[in-house]
């Protein structure tokens, strides 16, 4: 039988929000909320990918299997596979890359992208959710999916384009990205080996590797939005929302 990992991939080298995956929500730093959540999924096993070994120690002081990578990985999708190889689960067919500044995602929503991806011969497949307001979709910090058609709860559709920033935006099927990616283990692979790509390079954004070089990115509808952590404000406001659950 053929068994779904989730790799968090995670380092302190933040531009925004220094040793961000080390900030407490809580009392508990910030990696070890997503750890759980992951755990909390109950999709298999769980390891945190890091370079840090104050990361690793984080994890490991509760609970948590973290393994080290290299310092220089250009991407969390390569560091992400660099701790699949060394784990060499022979059985796994599919890894879930989970980023790690997302305390409060949903462990539903990671179940429902694995699902997704277990109901068709899909490559990589991501999440996405509504907008809550208009100036989310003009907000250079967050990252919109394009889309021919309209979400729904059963749909699982090729993404268009991602973006940051996009002028002209008139009846294109826009959402909010959220930060998981399904791989198979044969589309990791590949995906790695390629160059990065100029829209990769350009944006900022990893999934643009995938796009440039045909593999196509199917995505699902996530009927909760986490909060990607990225400044001290998005850390307040994520521990509010948390002390309400």
């Amino acid at each position: 039988m053929k068994k779904t990992a989730i790799i968090i991939p995670s380092r302190l080298d933040a531009k925004r929000l220094p040793n961000k995956p080390l900030k407490k929500i809580n009392g508990i730093p910030m990696i070890v909320h997503v750890f759980n959540r992951a755990k909390e999924s109950n999709i298999g096993e769980v390891f945190v990918a890091t370079p840090d070994k104050e990361i690793a120690d984080a994890v490991k002081q509760n609970g948590g299997e973290a393994v080290l990578t290299n310092q220089e990985h250009f991407s969390g999708t390569d560091r992400v596979y660099e701790a699949y190889l060394k784990k060499n689960k022979d059985d796994l067919d599919m890894v879930i890359n989970l980023q790690g500044d997302m305390p409060n995602i949903n462990p539903s929503s990671i179940l429902k992208l694995e699902r997704y991806m277990r109901k068709g011969n899909y490559e990589i497949g991501t999440l996405a959710s509504t907008f809550k307001d208009k100036s989310e979709i003009i907000d250079p910090n967050v990252v919109k999916v394009q889309i021919d058609e309209e979400l729904n709860n059963d749909a699982f559709f090729s993404a268009k384009d991602f973006f940051r920033v996009k002028k002209d935006l008139k009846d294109e099927k826009i959402y909010y990205h959220i930060g998981i990616y399904a791989f198979t283990t044969a589309a990791l692979s590949k995906y790695v080996k390629l160059s990065r790509s100029k829209l990769e390079l350009e944006r900022n954004l990893e999934q643009m590797r995938a796009l440039e070089n045909n593999i196509s990115i199917k995505v699902g509808l996530s009927n909760s939005k986490p909060l990607s952590v990225d400044t001290e404000a998005d850390l307040e406001k994520v521990e509010k929302d948390m002390n309400l659950l």
